[in-house]
């Protein structure tokens, strides 16, 4: 029997230092399950202003496993679509590059086999989860999930953070999203849940080894009217059903 190829998509933003070893580290990861699955490592660098780029050139040209492209602005959600699009694999997996956790791939990669679900989101809320993040980000975080609900109608526990899906019935779903930054991956779930699809939360363990690349007070300006304009078109003007 032919193994499934799982793409994985993530978004480098001035990640030089910690590129080499992370790439490393999770290609290592990832040989347990190797007797099912195939994998590919899709970077999407995104406007860095260090040498990412051209570290992750010299990954690549070492190890077909990794390929990169460059994507000309610091758009996380717009970079992550961008490379959605350039996937193989019958599985994408939308993971960040300081997070790769093998419990992840272990549980998502047991319930596509069991044909559980369409897509998988790792959730930082769910029963079972370890946030160790501060606490103003975990409070962030709840604030977020809070306006998710009450304005998008969101009936899961967390959107952000790493996911993974089936490419196929996904595809349409992400061709109706409307908006990039951090809150595409937020639109991407909500759509999933309106148009069907089924959807898995596995419970993760997340510790911030670093500091966010993106001040969090100089995101919320742009984070609310993004909700605003995603209120406008999925609930009132109900874009995810046409």
């Amino acid at each position: 029997m032919s193994k499934r190829l799982v793409s994985i998509v993530i978004p480098v933003y001035n990640e030089e230092n910690i590129l080499e070893t992370a790439v490393a580290n999770l290609k290592k990861d990832l040989a347990e399950f190797s007797d099912d699955f195939d994998f590919e490592l899709i970077l999407a660098e995104n406007g860095s202003k260090d040498n990412t780029l051209k570290k992750g050139e010299e990954i690549s040209a070492k190890d077909s496993f990794v390929s990169i492209f460059h994507h000309p602005e610091p758009d996380y959600g717009l970079a992550l679509q961008a490379g959605i699009r350039r996937a193989k694999g019958e599985i994408v997996v939308c993971d960040e590059i300081d997070l790769c956790l093998p419990e992840f791939y272990r549980d998502t990669l047991k319930i596509f086999k069991e044909g559980g679900a369409e897509m998988v989101v790792g959730s930082k809320r769910a029963k079972g989860a370890n946030d160790q993040r501060p606490i103003g980000r975990r409070f962030a975080t709840f604030i977020l999930n809070m306006m998710l609900k009450i304005l998008l109608g969101l009936k899961g526990t967390d959107t952000h953070g790493v996911k993974a899906f089936l490419k196929e019935p996904l595809m349409p779903v992400m061709d109706k999203c409307l908006v990039g930054k951090d809150i595409f991956a937020s639109e991407f779930v909500i759509r999933a849940e309106r148009a069907g699809i089924k959807i898995a939360e596995v419970p993760i363990s997340l510790d911030e080894k670093r500091a966010p690349s993106i001040n969090l007070i100089k995101r919320v300006p742009k984070v609310l009217s993004n909700l605003a304009y995603l209120f406008w078109n999925i609930r009132i003007k109900n874009s995810d059903r046409k």
